[in-house]
């Protein structure tokens, strides 16, 4: 069973289509949304397993120098913050905005019995679901219960990731800003999306999936503004959000990629090249956006505390995720997580749960109860 929209993928010069199956309607209770209180959600996925402990570095932490000799940063080449943690050199971007106040750094985040595997703890994260990490994405929830735009949230990438997709609903996947139908598809595609009294079950369902790439396809071009592609680099990527963003799409939720993150050799110049990557993008998304956006990063998990004999990192638990926008307090928040008291695997015990942070943008981002989503109460943080 495929939801509606969950392979809607626009392509500049390649077309889309769309997979559909039976789907039920959904009707919202009234007492489940609130009223959202900041912009759009952006969320960047950091794929691979960043490491936390070299991006938001414990500098004045003796233990930290003794599990990473020649990893290991000196307080004269990183971006001192406060508490004694620093940002990596790479991140001046990040470190202006935590000047500006505009930074929450959530630390020690991850979940009970932590999966050192890529896929099922990816799994996790984008289900919200630390048991076996399988279900609906915990934004594809959100969706199965908010309605039926096909823009409300938008996937800038080939793919779209597991938490975008729900038992009922999914967001849209685009490579760029446009949808160019083939010529022979487009008079197909009108006839399949006309009304007419054989348009019943399953039928209804494939006609109402062309109406909604037609639908895309017309939003996003009135919202083009200009745009004639899009890079696949993060840069390219979130350009196309503010973009939308400044064009005043109707979307709530985006969501943009980075990948490579998994660093067991030979870490320090590569893991320096992504966070330059992550920063500069960052950066030039919040210089080119107009109207207020949150933007949230995440990764599967972090890295072990101990550097590796091949001058990397292995896979780890907990590590610091950053929130950012005109409307988010910053500073820190949760727990540093100790680097001497750790697990049995020497991994770092996580001290904030992730569905913490998820509750949070449910409820002052997009404006949901987050139990309606998440299944069960975590307490927000005060980033929002």
């Amino acid at each position: 069973m495929i939801s509606r929209r969950g392979f809607l993928i626009g392509a500049g010069a390649a077309g889309a289509a769309a997979v559909t199956a039976s789907f039920r309607p959904w009707t919202l209770a009234a007492s489940s949304v609130t009223s959202a209180r900041s912009g759009p959600l952006v969320i960047v996925s950091l794929y691979g397993g960043n490491d936390g402990i070299n991006t938001v570095i414990p500098v004045a932490d003796s233990a930290y120098h003794a599990a990473r000799p020649t990893l290991g940063y000196s307080a004269g080449e990183v971006l001192e913050l406060s508490d004694g943690l620093a940002l990596n050199s790479q991140l001046k971007g990040l470190e202006g905005l935590w000047k500006a106040g505009h930074l929450a750094i959530v630390r020690g985040v991850g979940y009970p019995n932590p999966n050192l595997s890529h896929f099922a703890s990816m799994d996790i994260w984008q289900t919200a679901n630390p048991v076996d990490g399988t279900g609906p994405g915990w934004l594809g929830r959100w969706l199965d219960l908010t309605g039926s735009d096909p823009l409300r949230a938008v996937s800038v990438g080939a793919t779209l990731p597991p938490m975008l997709r729900g038992a009922k609903q999914s967001a849209t996947a685009v490579t760029s800003t446009e949808i160019t139908l083939p010529a022979l598809v487009e008079p197909a595609l009108d006839a399949l999306c006309a009304a007419g009294s054989d348009r019943t079950g399953v039928l209804a369902d494939v006609a109402q999936s062309g109406a909604d790439l037609v639908q895309v396809r017309s939003q996003l071009d009135a919202l083009h503004a200009g745009q004639t592609g899009a890079s696949t680099d993060l840069s390219g990527q979130l350009g196309i959000v503010a973009a939308l963003i400044n064009a005043g799409a109707p979307t709530q939720v985006y969501q943009v990629s980075l990948s490579s993150f998994d660093t067991h050799a030979d870490e320090k110049a590569s893991h320096e090249r992504l966070l330059s990557t992550l920063d500069r993008a960052v950066s030039g998304f919040f210089q080119a956006v107009h109207a207020p956006a949150i933007l949230m990063t995440f990764s599967e998990f972090g890295r072990r505390p101990a550097e590796n004999a091949s001058g990397g990192t292995d896979h780890g638990t907990a590590a610091p995720l950053f929130v950012a926008g005109h409307t988010v307090k910053g500073g820190f928040y949760g727990e540093e997580p100790s680097l001497t008291s750790l697990d049995a695997n020497g991994n770092l015990v996580h001290t904030v749960d992730f569905r913490s942070v998820y509750a949070t943008v449910l409820e002052h981002v997009l404006g949901v109860d987050p139990v309606s989503v998440l299944a069960g109460r975590f307490t927000p943080l005060p980033f929002v």
